[in-house]
C-alpha cells in the first residue's frame, strides 16, 4: 500500500468515524444524561458535554486502521524515515497512550461539572498533579525508548542531548502545551479549528523527514477534527470539553515528540500559546493593580465575544493566525536543517 494511500486512509477514516459516531454518541449521552450540563458564563441551553469521546474514539481508531491495513498489505510506514523502528513504535504508541489518559483526566473534570451543575471541575491542584504523573509517565517511556539517551532536535543548531534538562523541558512544555489548548474551548470551532491546522503543519514537517507514520498521525488528527466541526455545523448540541481538549493537546504532543522538536509546539500552535498568554497576563495584571482586569474576561477569545465579535469570526482569526505559524513552523524546520539531521 501506498503512502499516500495510507495517509488519505487515515485522513478519511478519522472524520467518518467522528462524524458518524456524533450522531449515535450525542443521543445515547443524552439517555443517560450524562452529558447535560451548561455554561453559567454565557447561560447555554443544556449540551453534551463530553463530546471530545468521539474525537479520541475517532482519532485512534483512524490510526490503528491505517497502521494496521499497511502492515496487511506488507508495509510499515511507522518506521519509515527512521533506523530505530522500535523507538518510532514506542513514540507512536506511548504517545496515544499519553493522549488518552489527558483525555481520562478531561473527563473526570467534566463529570465533577456534570454532576455540580456549575463551571467548577476537579480543583486545579488535583488536576495538576494527575497531569503530572501522566507526563511523567509518557517521558519516562520516551527516555527508555531512546536507551537512557534523550535527544531533541533545534531548529538552526541540530540535534542536541539535553541531559537532565530533557524532564525539566517536558514537564513544562507539556503542562503548558496541553493546557494552552484546553483553554481555548468555549467558542464554537475554534480548539477544533486550530487544532486542525497544527496537525496539518506536524504532518508537512514528519513528511519533510520522512517520517510517514506520522504523517499518517498528524492526518488522523486533522480529520477528526474536521468531522467533530462538521457535526457542529449540523446544529447538535455538543461540546468538546475537557476530554477532547486535552486529547488533542496529547495528541499535538505525541506528534511533535515523535517528530523530535517538541519545542516546535510554540509555532505549530501559535494560536493555543498566544490565547494562554492572555490568560496569565490577566492574572498578573489583576495581581498586581489590587483587582483591577487588563480583558473583560480571559482567555481573550471570551472578551473578543464580549465586545460583539462573534464566535466564526473570532474561529477565523485565531485560525489564519495558526495558518501563519504553522507556515513558519514548517520553514523553520526546513532551512533550519532538519531534513539533514
Amino acid at each position: 500500500m501506498s503512502v499516500s494511500a495510507v495517509i488519505t486512509v487515515a485522513g478519511i477514516a478519522g472524520l467518518a468515524v467522528t462524524f458518524l459516531l456524533g450522531f449515535s454518541f450525542v443521543p445515547f449521552i443524552g439517555k443517560l444524561e450524562f452529558g447535560n450540563t451548561f455554561d453559567v458564563r454565557e447561560k447555554r441551553k443544556p449540551v453534551v458535554s463530553s463530546g471530545g469521546i468521539i474525537l479520541a474514539i475517532g482519532t485512534v481508531s483512524a490510526v490503528v486502521l491505517a497502521v494496521a491495513t499497511d502492515r496487511i498489505t506488507g508495509g510499515d510506514i511507522v518506521v519509515s524515515g527512521s533506523l530505530v523502528g522500535q523507538e518510532m513504535y514506542t513514540k507512536l504508541w506511548s504517545g496515544i497512550l499519553m493522549a488518552l489518559s489527558f483525555s481520562l483526566v478531561g473527563l473526570i473534570d467534566d463529570y465533577f461539572k456534570i454532576k455540580t451543575q456549575k463551571n467548577l471541575g476537579v480543583p486545579v491542584k488535583q488536576k495538576a498533579v494527575m497531569q503530572f504523573f501522566v507526563i511523567l509517565a509518557y517521558l519516562t517511556g520516551l527516555y527508555m525508548g531512546m536507551n537512557g539517551k534523550p535527544y531533541m532536535f533545534v531548529p538552526f543548531f541540530g540535534n542536541t542531548e539535553p541531559g537532565f534538562f530533557y524532564w525539566i523541558i517536558g514537564i513544562i512544555l507539556i503542562y503548558a502545551a496541553v493546557n494552552a489548548v484546553d483553554i481555548t474551548d468555549g467558542v464554537n470551532g475554534l480548539c477544533g479549528g486550530v487544532t486542525l491546522t497544527a496537525a496539518v503543519s506536524l504532518g508537512i514537517i514528519a513528511a519533510i523527514k520522512g517520517f510517514f507514520g506520522f504523517t499518517a498521525m498528524s492526518a488522523a488528527l486533522a480529520g477528526s477534527c474536521a468531522g467533530f466541526i462538521l457535526l457542529n455545523g449540523k446544529s447538535l448540541k455538543i461540546n468538546i470539553g475537557r476530554t477532547g481538549t486535552m486529547f488533542l493537546g496529547g495528541m499535538l504532543v505525541a506528534i511533535s515528540y515523535a517528530i523530535g522538536c517538541p519545542i516546535i509546539l510554540f509555532l505549530s500552535g501559535l494560536s493555543f500559546f498566544v490565547i494562554g498568554a492572555t490568560d496569565v497576563i490577566q492574572i498578573i495584571y489583576y495581581k498586581r493593580t489590587g483587582g483591577r482586569p487588563l480583558f473583560k474576561s480571559a482567555p481573550v477569545q471570551h472578551h473578543l465575544k464580549l465586545n460583539g465579535w462573534s464566535d466564526k469570526k473570532i474561529t477565523l482569526t485565531f485560525t489564519a493566525l495558526n495558518i501563519f505559524g504553522g507556515v513558519a513552523a514548517v520553514a523553520a524546520m526546513y532551512f533550519g536543517g532538519y531534513i539533514l539531521r
